[in-house]
């Protein structure tokens, strides 16, 4: 194979930059470390030297944080049924943590999770050389020069998966093209939400013919069952049966404020009305608390064990991995992102799994082609602001023939969308008997 003459090394200003930033990086990752012991564990396997491999020749998946992983949920489970070992490392706390709370328990000898080393060279032979993967598949838009590369050096099939690439980031990415070029031309394969991601790939230095569009492999989740059932047991015992229950999920900062005050009325009005916050990142956890406590709403803490009670306003989910259970426990949804600025917007699928209403605000394009569709069947609705994503909210609460209508037009979505994941595991079959026969 002529694969291994055809690398093409990363520039040295972008490897000089990698040096320069590295020392901000350790401090950053001591600013949102909980304990000196949990900020040691987490500089060894960015910085080396890494944590022991439970398996070698695993299948590897590199996602940045909880979207990414949720996508990829449906694929590394199949494997993982398969009897395949499977290394995962993401770029985020929450996302390691949500991936652990997936696999961890259920899959203890064949699955490892672990921070994804700075995309250094020296790094990352240190880190191939101890883990020995058998494929590398890198998910939605989460590409690193020296990962690719040294994969590319090894021979080591490296394919983006459920690919996506926004306008704005397509523009990103175009400023660099010295680095940005060679970087894609050194990828096996690429499989593309849409054909508007496969051409700004193409235009930004793809070769077309190792791209394919084949859907969102995200319509292809389905629910955890065992959160399913812990709802139904939280129900009853947080005495949930005549509660209306909104849920705002994966919210930045100002949108808990915002939405939280033009709820405070109707909060207080309605003693059968809950309201369920679940911030997207955990260093917020307390200065969201702090804003319930300044609204006067009687709030509880899911990281103090805390149950929800009859009085109970906000009920602050400040845990992770559990966002499948909150929207269990929904009656209707925001999803965050949306009203924040720049926003980006994030997962509206796994609520409308669960025939969740949902309700985002007008700042998605993260997601574009996604809620284009949705709205294109009515089967979303989208706030302008903060008192019309309340308003929606509501209205979704009290009128259930709309509702019907809006869970159901969702669905007719859902359904058309779904088989993307079978496209993805036969292409990942395909290399994996080669490296097999290899």
């Amino acid at each position: 194979m002529a694969q291994h003459n055809a690398v093409q090394q990363t520039p040295f200003w972008y490897n000089f930059l990698l040096v320069c930033l590295k020392p901000l990086y350790r401090w950053k990752i001591r600013q949102r470390a909980e304990n000196e012991v949990l900020f040691q564990q987490e500089c060894v396997e960015r910085f080396g030297p890494f944590q022991p491999p439970k398996n070698v020749n695993a299948i590897w998946f590199h996602v940045v944080s909880v979207g990414e992983t949720n996508a990829a949920q449906p694929l590394i489970e199949h494997y993982l049924k398969q009897g395949h070992p499977v290394l995962v490392t993401n770029t985020t706390k929450t996302g390691q943590a949500r991936a652990k709370s997936l696999f961890a328990e259920k899959y203890s000898n064949l699955f490892q999770a672990v921070y994804l080393p700075v995309d250094q060279k020296t790094l990352l032979r240190q880190f191939f050389d101890l883990y020995r993967p058998r494929l590398l598949a890198l998910v939605e838009t989460e590409i690193w020069p020296n990962l690719i590369a040294e994969a590319r050096q090894r021979q080591i099939p490296c394919i983006l998966l459920n690919a996506r690439l926004s306008e704005k980031s397509a523009k990103g990415y175009g400023k660099v093209l010295r680095l940005t070029q060679p970087m894609l031309q050194q990828l096996t394969w690429l499989l593309a939400q849409d054909a508007a991601t496969q051409q700004r790939y193409v235009a930004l230095g793809l070769d077309q013919a190792k791209s394919q569009v084949v859907g969102n492999i995200k319509f292809d989740i389905e629910a955890p069952s065992h959160y399913i059932q812990q709802a139904e047991q939280l129900k009853q015992q947080w005495q949930l049966a005549d509660r209306q229950v909104i849920t705002l999920a994966s919210t930045h900062a100002p949108e808990e404020e915002n939405l939280l005050k033009k709820l405070q009325a109707h909060l207080n009005t309605n003693p059968n009305l809950l309201c369920i916050v679940v911030p997207r990142h955990p260093e917020r956890f307390d200065e969201v608390y702090k804003v319930c406590q300044s609204l006067n709403l009687n709030t509880q803490r899911r990281s103090l064990q805390q149950m929800i009670q009859p009085d109970t306003q906000v009920f602050l989910a400040d845990s992770m991995g559990e966002m499948w259970l909150w929207y269990s426990l929904s009656q209707v949804c925001f999803v965050g992102g949306s009203l924040n600025e720049p926003g980006g917007g994030h997962n509206i699928l796994e609520p409308m799994v669960l025939n969740v209403p949902t309700v985002i605000g007008p700042r998605y394009f993260n997601f574009q082609s996604i809620v284009d569709e949705f709205v294109a069947e009515q089967g979303i609705l989208i706030g302008e602001n903060a008192e019309q994503v309340v308003q929606q909210l509501l209205s979704c609460l009290d009128d259930s023939a709309q509702t019907q209508q809006l869970v159901a037009h969702a669905q007719q979505v859902l359904q058309r969308n779904k088989g993307s994941l079978q496209k993805h595991i036969q292409l990942l079959d395909h290399y994996l008997q080669q490296t097999a026969s290899s």
